[in-house]
């Protein structure tokens, strides 16, 4: 089995755990890769639901570590994979001067990937008409897992602790959405120059469209090395459906706004995620993003995982097979416009963890009649 076939497996049906402790902690609830843990197979670092209704009767289990760290993945019993668990992260053991724990600041995804959801709060979540139907931001914060409003003295703190304690090399700045036009772009720009003041650290920051084109200066200028903006779905119907919210910014706000992004933070410097299994086809999906790579954006597509306590944790996760049929072309379309994971200076594109996307991009970029790179 590929190791493509194989992430794709495993992050669609998820994976049971003999030994739970195994490795860095699990990730329940709150925003970015919810419910998950963290294993490594051959060089990659990936993230595989463990805490969601697939994966409670996922057919893949990883048995506890061994004296060496490794740990034997079965389906049906039979071995398909050599895995081994990243350790918890050494900052964590930390607090701030006023007794709030590091893990509550910031999490240790993948291996060496810092991120902070900046505002735990968002104006789409607090209204069950307007909520993304996915999202889980208030589950760590009701939990008391987090705070709902990280400083950026007390991010420029963490930052630096996990690049000295556990080799951190680069970080994503994500957000709640707030009231104000700006759509989190001045939180983020906050933060940014507070980080980059203490540590020399490759950030992407992540929020909605700004009204104002302007902000993507102002983050770009405050430390911001790479911009998310995601779209999570990509046709109007599901768009509605699935985030009502969301929804009131039309998808040619994100175009105007990713066209304006790229001219500042350059191609493959910008990125969107866009959640395969919501209702979009392959084909709608496939059709958005060569739109996308052409502008020179990065379509970050990664497998819906149904979250335990949303709206949608009974919704059925794609299949693998769903999943390969929008990866392999898609991987195809990101090689030959030349905007690789691998040279994203930072952010989800860049860490990769959350799909199997980055093993389809190598496809070889033909070259001219003379004999360059096309």
């Amino acid at each position: 089995m590929s190791d493509a076939q194989l992430i794709n497996d495993l992050q669609t049906h998820g994976m049971r755990l003999v030994d739970p402790r195994a490795g860095q902690e699990s990730r329940r609830g709150g925003a970015g890769p919810s419910d998950h843990k963290a294993i490594t197979i051959g060089a990659r670092t990936v993230m595989i639901p463990v805490h969601t209704a697939p994966s409670f009767d996922s057919p893949f289990l990883v048995e506890a570590p061994d004296a060496t760290g490794e740990a034997r993945v079965t389906k049906h019993g039979e071995e398909v994979a050599v895995v081994r668990f990243p350790t918890a992260a050494k900052f964590y053991q930390r607090k701030t001067a006023d007794g709030i724990p590091y893990s509550h600041i910031a999490a240790l995804h993948s291996k060496d990937v810092l991120a902070t959801t900046v505002l735990q709060t968002c104006i789409r979540y607090e209204s069950r008409k307007k909520t993304c139907q996915f999202c889980s931001i208030g589950q760590s914060l009701a939990a008391g897992r987090t705070i709902a409003h990280k400083t950026p003295e007390q991010l420029a703190e963490v930052a630096k602790a996990a690049v000295e304690l556990d080799g951190v090399t680069h970080m994503v700045l994500t957000t709640g959405t707030p009231a104000g036009k700006d759509r989190g772009a001045k939180v983020l720009c906050d933060s940014a120059r507070a980080i980059k003041a203490a540590v020399d650290l490759p950030l992407q920051g992540q929020c909605e469209p700004p009204e104002d084109d302007a902000w993507h200066q102002r983050m770009f200028d405050a430390g911001i090395d790479t911009l998310g903006m995601h779209l999570e779905a990509v046709t109007p119907e599901v768009r509605q459906r699935i985030m009502p919210g969301k929804a009131s910014v039309p998808l040619e706000k994100y175009f105007s706004s990713f066209e304006a992004a790229v001219k500042v933070f350059g191609r493959g410097q910008v990125s969107t995620y866009i959640l395969a299994g919501l209702g979009d086809t392959p084909e709608a999906i496939l059709s958005m993003s060569e739109r996308l790579t052409a502008m020179g954006v990065y379509p970050f597509v990664v497998p819906f995982v149904p979250i335990s306590g949303t709206p949608l944790e009974s919704h059925p996760a794609p299949s693998s097979e769903f999943m390969a049929s929008i990866l392999r072309p898609l991987g195809q379309m990101i090689a030959r416009e030349r905007i690789l994971s691998k040279d994203m200076k930072a952010g989800c594109g860049k860490c990769g963890a959350c799909s199997a996307l980055a093993t389809y991009e190598k496809l070889k970029v033909p070259e001219t009649a003379g004999g360059e790179a096309a």
